[in-house]
């Protein structure tokens, strides 16, 4: 990912986009055949996509942070985030349930689509009108990557609205034992446990939506660090509740606290960073979130084998609620921010 930040500062974001996407379509070829190969062959082929599509993340969200933000004006791009972050909610949403639908016809249907689809967003990428990049001549690819680390270090309000991140979704993320919490707790099937998993995203939608329409342009520090602490607390509710519809509304606020912390970290980001070094930037960034959320997966399954799957997410909510408090102190510049203002008015 570090390697994709400087390449994304570099080179032609538009263009790696295309080649990411292109490279998307290329697997999902290869993978729509692996129905008609033998076992050894379809097993090889699947790992070796992964490994190929995981390679690909290493490049596309560097890429596309970087770039997004030049399709608007800067009084606009708080709305764009907020649009942004809509369209993945909704995917989050909608794309498992239409995989599923589409799995009833068998794996080729799915994975055919899938390139269907990869086309299609090279098409759009590849013609849209984007404005002249401002390349970096000369500099060294570590280098690069140095001077983005120093930035992120010498920057105490990106650094503290990343670095935020990362703690909260590394112990507080109740994703992983959704299936246990499903079975063993709440007595629900297949469906209740989609209903579930549903439910953050559905809202962080709606908020990404009144976000869309009502951007936050004061007290951002404040909006960020309250919005961790109901995240905590939601999550105690789902650790602590046995209603199923009372599990959902607290994963549905979890979903929407969570949403107001992505859309100031992201306007953080993207408003306090530099054009020449917001791809090794938005790396860093990826990397602390994608971190994460891995990380926060095997963390849960080791505290749930210690202190079973409702001590594992109630530890989760407690620590989210106390690391809110925890940041007041360590980044007092985080925590007072009013309005985000831009690199380019510095």
């Amino acid at each position: 990912s570090l390697i994709g930040g400087q390449l994304a500062d570099r080179a032609d974001r538009k263009m790696i986009l295309v080649v990411v996407n292109l490279t998307r379509l290329a697997a999902s070829v290869a993978l729509a055949a692996t129905p008609f190969m033998s076992t050894a062959s379809a097993l090889w082929t699947i790992f070796a996509m992964a490994a190929l599509l995981g390679v690909t993340n290493a490049f596309s969200p560097a890429a596309s942070n970087a770039l997004y933000p030049n399709l608007v004006p800067r009084t606009e791009l708080r709305q764009a985030i907020a649009v942004n972050s809509i369209g993945y909610q909704v995917s989050a949403i909608a794309g498992p349930a239409v995989g599923g639908f589409l799995y009833v016809f068998g794996p080729f249907t799915v994975y055919t689509t899938c390139a269907v689809m990869s086309a299609l967003a090279c098409l759009a990428i590849g013609t849209a009108r984007t404005p002249k990049q401002q390349k970096l001549v000369g500099a060294q690819g570590l280098g690069l990557v140095i001077e983005g680390l120093k930035f992120i270090r010498s920057n105490t309000l990106l650094l503290g609205a990343i670095s935020l991140d990362l703690v909260v979704v590394l112990f507080a993320g109740a994703t992983a034992l959704l299936p246990v919490f499903a079975k063993e707790i709440l007595g629900v099937g297949a469906e209740g446990l989609g209903v579930l998993r549903a439910a953050p995203a559905m809202g962080a939608a709606a908020v990404a939506i009144w976000l869309a329409a009502n951007p936050l342009t004061h007290k951002n520090g404040a909006w960020m660090l309250w919005s961790i602490a109901v995240y905590g607390a939601a999550t105690l509710v789902f650790g602590l509740s046995t209603l199923f519809w009372l599990s959902v509304a607290a994963l549905a606020v979890s979903g929407a606290a969570d949403m107001i912390s992505v859309y100031i970290r992201q306007s953080i980001v993207q408003l306090t960073t530099p054009d020449n070094m917001r791809g090794r930037v938005s790396s860093v960034s990826f990397i602390f979130i994608s971190a994460s959320n891995e990380l926060g997966e095997f963390e849960s399954g080791v505290a749930a084998r210690f202190l079973g799957p409702i001590g594992a997410v109630v530890l989760g909510g407690a620590m989210a609620v106390v690391t809110a408090a925890l940041w007041v102190k360590l980044f007092p510049t985080l925590a007072k921010v009013d309005e985000i203002k831009s690199a380019e008015d510095s």
